[in-house]
């Protein structure tokens, strides 16, 4: 079985944006058919047309859907994305995963991040080590069901961060660089906040000078987040941006609460995540579903507050209302220690 001419460039042409901008075309397809250069050349200029075991081969490699070039009218519209594979070394996948994700974003020139918010992004967590450690804790115990965590409480003192220090800094590094829209609300803390409540209030975390520690470093999240809305750019926790610092817009919506869509445009393609089983995603690269999804989040940012470098009122006003909400928990602890049991 073959295709044409004009499908196969169609193809070729979407296959340069699943690949990263400093890739070689060429050089991919040579390597993944195992043919020489010229070879290659010759399948991407149409003289050579490609047969359905190559399709399949240059489709699992890349993660692309043949559907959209043989231009099928269908309503369905395709995903890909992993599951967790409850191996011991599924939390490090996950991390690798996002890793690369954020890195393909990040190698073309245009590029720009924008995430409806339900839960704070945990690239946000991962600016404080010990907030790192119990979220990644949280998910490991709670979510990927380690084994060895069965019985384990939380400990600030275990560290549950050392080992995923090195991959942890190399996300933010590149998250850094790849500019961003955040649409929130107050709700966004919600989830993080539930999480060290629940864990408290079952035994879970061994101390209750850890609960308050894990309070506070979420106060600390939330001063770093409006220093970062105030200049408009992002930073490293504790610090100024820098000359690699990418733009950061914050918009507050106080009507619609975020599903943590997460939205990447890529040069001229973009991809839309969709958040399942709480941390992981499944993306497409459809380009009428993201037309779709684009002008959706266009239009809710339209409807929204810009509170990232103007808004001072609005921004300072939501801030505050976010302290609040963490104070409030630390107060009911605080009391619960006064007047004993």
């Amino acid at each position: 079985m073959t295709i044409s001419s004009t499908i196969q460039a169609q193809f070729f042409q979407s296959f340069k944006s699943a690949i990263p901008s400093y890739a070689s075309l060429v050089d991919e397809v040579a390597e993944t058919l195992d043919v020489s250069m010229d070879s290659a050349y010759r399948r991407i200029r149409g003289e050579k047309l490609l047969d359905f075991e190559e399709l399949r081969i240059l489709c699992q490699r890349f993660n692309i859907s043949l559907d959209k070039f043989f231009s099928l009218n269908s309503d369905s519209i395709m995903f890909q994305g992993k599951t967790n594979s409850y191996k011991e070394d599924s939390f490090m996948e996950w991390m690798e995963d996002v890793l690369a994700q954020l890195n393909l974003v990040n190698s073309f020139s245009h590029k720009h991040v924008y995430f409806l918010v339900k839960d704070m992004p945990p690239f946000h967590h991962y600016y404080h080590p010990a907030l790192a450690g119990f979220k990644f804790f949280f998910w490991m115990k709670s979510i990927l069901l380690f084994e060895n965590l069965k019985s384990v409480k939380f400990s600030i003192e275990d560290n549950h961060f050392e080992k995923y220090r090195e991959i942890t800094q190399k996300t933010i590094k590149i998250y850094n660089r790849v500019p961003t829209s955040e649409i929130w609300n107050e709700e966004g803390l919600n989830t993080t906040l539930r999480q060290i409540e629940v864990y408290h209030e079952m035994g879970l975390i061994k101390h209750t000078e850890d609960t308050i520690f894990l309070y506070n470093c979420v106060l600390e999240v939330i001063d770093h987040l409006e220093k970062m809305a105030e200049t408009g750019k992002k930073s490293i926790l504790g610090q100024s941006p820098t000359v690699d610092s990418a733009e950061y817009k914050m918009y507050l919506n106080e009507i619609v609460l975020g599903d943590n869509t997460f939205m990447a445009e890529l040069g001229d393609t973009k991809i839309t995540y969709l958040n399942h089983s709480v941390m992981y995603f499944i993306g497409s690269m459809d380009p009428k579903f993201n037309d779709s999804m684009f002008r959706n989040l266009e239009n809710l940012m339209k409807r929204s507050t810009l509170i990232s470098g103007t808004g001072e009122k609005e921004r300072k006003q939501f801030f505050n209302k976010l302290r609040k909400k963490v104070e409030s928990k630390i107060s009911k602890i605080d009391i619960k220690i006064d007047t004993g049991p």
